[in-house]
């Protein structure tokens, strides 16, 4: 069936059917768009609209023009947070995008003090958690650490969760699968603020120790119907982009 964007906003709807296919790995760094004339047919829109879609995921650098072979995804793919690599999966089945790769996965048993966390957890400071972490490659460049706050009635529900090494299935897929719940994302929120020592060595990051590293964080809790039951960190590497939702 064709594809009717509302009058006026053609390309923009255009240009968001591709940016998702490639935040989700649907579309591979060098693949090729389909022609104009095919994005044509697919969207019933004219040739001008086509363009303009183009030209505004070139702008994003998510696209380059590569003479005969025409319109292909560039190499610099988007890194995304630990939530919509979920929504990836789900998707598609993948749990890594094109070219990427995960390292230096720890799980361990720590007393919760972080302020925020403790509140986004509703959990007293001194309280003990697992904590999960992991470094996200590109192309073996690290471009984020993703870090796994769980409070013990997480655990209770799929043990796992403690044990080292990565984990065969998604952790929300048992969780429903055993709980018959479905988890509810909280707001995810970003903020900007000085990288420690760890994330500056997980990040391959070689700075003196008298200067300070700005990193963006994004963090997310869940919940299911007794409260929060997980919070989520994902922390980047300067220079590193990533999408953020609408």
């Amino acid at each position: 069936m064709a594809y009717r964007a509302p009058a006026g906003r053609g390309y923009a709807d255009v240009a968001a059917h591709f940016r998702e296919q490639i935040k989700h790995g649907d579309l591979a760094p060098g693949d090729p768009l389909p022609s104009v004339g095919e994005i044509r047919q697919q969207f019933d829109v004219a040739a001008k609209t086509v363009s303009r879609a183009l030209g505004v995921l070139k702008a994003e650098g998510l696209v380059t023009s590569r003479g005969a072979l025409g319109t292909v995804v560039s190499k610099s793919a988007m890194v995304i947070t630990g939530a919509d690599r979920l929504d990836r999966m789900a998707r598609n089945g993948l749990k890594y995008g094109h070219g990427e790769t995960s390292s230096d996965h720890r799980v361990m048993r720590r007393s919760l003090h972080d302020p925020m966390v403790c509140q986004a957890l509703e959990m007293e400071p001194g309280e003990e958690v697992v904590i999960r972490i992991r470094t996200f490659r590109q192309d073996d460049r690290p471009t984020s650490v993703g870090v796994s706050v769980y409070p013990p009635r997480a655990v209770s529900q799929v043990p796992e969760l403690a044990d080292e090494g990565r984990m065969a299935r998604p952790w929300p897929d048992l969780f429903a699968e055993r709980t018959g719940q479905e988890l509810i994302r909280g707001q995810r929120i970003a903020k900007a603020r000085q990288a420690s020592a760890d994330e500056l060595e997980a990040l391959g990051i070689d700075a003196p120790q008298h200067i300070s590293v700005a990193v963006l964080v994004t963090a997310q809790a869940f919940h299911d119907e007794d409260g929060p039951i997980a919070f989520w960190e994902d922390v980047y590497a300067p220079g590193t982009e990533m999408p953020l939702s609408d």
